[in-house]
């Protein structure tokens, strides 16, 4: 199944060829394949010599699988057919006034929506996924703790099979999914060991290790945004100081432009934002920088020289293949990568030999949603049998 889903469209032959099975037990097994409408024939290849062979690839029409993802400032939905292609999505814009149920609810809303408005080519539900910003215990599939939402010990993985019973449920961190999302479909295919890092208004990490997510001894790897880069630094929201994610962060780089004001500098961005800086975006930010404004360049530059200094200690420990920039702030990836690539150069200690390459997210705001749908398929591909209808 993995072989079909990364080389198709491919022959029986060639399917053998490639894992080494007999080409008996690949026709037993694909004909079995077929009879759960998993696979499918697309035609004969007539580009050799003799007898053309038939061409197998996934079944689009299998099934679908929907993802969700629960942000800080935002809920999001995606449905995808068995060959991962999104057919309907639906995002809302969330605000900090919004209560944990008012959110959930339309989670749910959303989820509910995305299984009733299927057609008859969408199929069965092969499964739900849900990313959330903070730690989430696999086993229960409860959310443990989210800084950013101030949310405790939600029975996430409860609630969804409560809604949705018979749907298989699967529950992760954000950044995990956005890591395994960005494996399967994006910037980091063929790549073995891959590191995740996503700035938004926190910053989160996952790690995808010889094709599975890398979740540590309890299962919460990958808090790359709770290191401390400055025992005496700023309050974060998980409760400790000087975090990562305090210097590193969309709110980090409004800290800074508004410190800059404050201290008396000139920047376009209080005109662009009528001189109301709780209306500062990203894409707000990029302009002014674009237009050569020193405000928005200097606080860039700061907040990239720490986005440098944290992913220059993480390769020095994880020596990863490569190291994904993913969030918000992956907006502006040209205007921060060299800054990154500076304290890279100064800080690694293989960069001369063996530098690994940091590259922004291919799916951006989709890679946690992509990564759900992953989650699902790669379950699905271990072990089709136990997913036939």
């Amino acid at each position: 199944m993995h072989q079909l889903r990364e080389h198709a469209p491919i022959s029986r032959a060639t399917l053998a060829e490639i894992t080494g099975l007999n080409k008996t037990t690949v026709s037993s097994l694909v004909q079995e394949l077929i009879a759960n409408q998993f696979v499918h024939e697309v035609g004969y290849d007539n580009a050799g010599v003799g007898r053309p062979a038939m061409l197998l690839e996934l079944n689009p029409n299998a099934g679908c699988i929907i993802s969700a993802e629960i942000g800080v400032d935002f809920v999001y939905a995606i449905r995808a057919n068995f060959a991962a292609e999104i057919d309907w999505s639906k995002k809302q814009t969330t605000s900090p006034g919004m209560s944990q149920d008012e959110i959930l609810n339309i989670a749910l809303a959303f989820i509910r929506e995305a299984i009733d408005s299927r057609n008859e080519n969408c199929g069965d539900v092969l499964g739900l996924s849900l990313g959330v910003p903070g730690l989430v215990d696999q086993e229960s599939g409860n959310l443990i703790f989210a800084p950013n939402l101030a949310w405790h010990n939600v029975p996430l993985a409860r609630m969804l099979r409560e809604n949705f019973p018979g749907i298989p449920i699967f529950v992760d961190n954000e950044a995990n999914l956005a890591a395994l999302g960005e494996h399967y479909f994006g910037v980091a295919q063929g790549c073995d060991d891959v590191l995740y890092v996503s700035v938004g208004v926190g910053l989160g990490g996952g790690m995808v290790r010889n094709g599975q997510i890398f979740r540590g001894k309890a299962g919460f790897a990958g808090e790359f945004g709770h290191m401390t880069i400055d025992p005496y630094g700023r309050q974060c929201n998980c409760g400790n100081r000087g975090c990562w994610e305090t210097v590193v962060s969309q709110s980090a780089l409004f800290r800074a432009i508004e410190q800059a004001v404050a201290d008396g500098k000139q920047t376009v961005l209080t005109e662009m934002t009528g001189g109301d800086f709780s209306a500062l975006s990203m894409p707000l930010i990029r302009k002014a920088a674009e237009e050569g404004d020193a405000v928005a360049l200097e606080a860039l530059e700061k907040v990239g020289r720490y986005l440098g200094i944290g992913i220059a200690g993480l390769i020095n420990a994880l020596d990863p293949d490569l190291v994904v920039f993913g969030g918000i702030l992956s907006l502006a990836a040209d205007l921060l990568l060299p800054t990154v690539e500076a304290e890279l150069r100064a800080r690694t200690i293989s960069w001369e030999t063996h530098s690994t390459q940091v590259v922004r997210s291919q799916h951006g705001f989709d890679a946690c949603v992509m990564g759900g749908v992953a989650v699902v398929l790669q379950t699905i591909l271990a072990q089709p049998t136990a997913a036939s209808r």
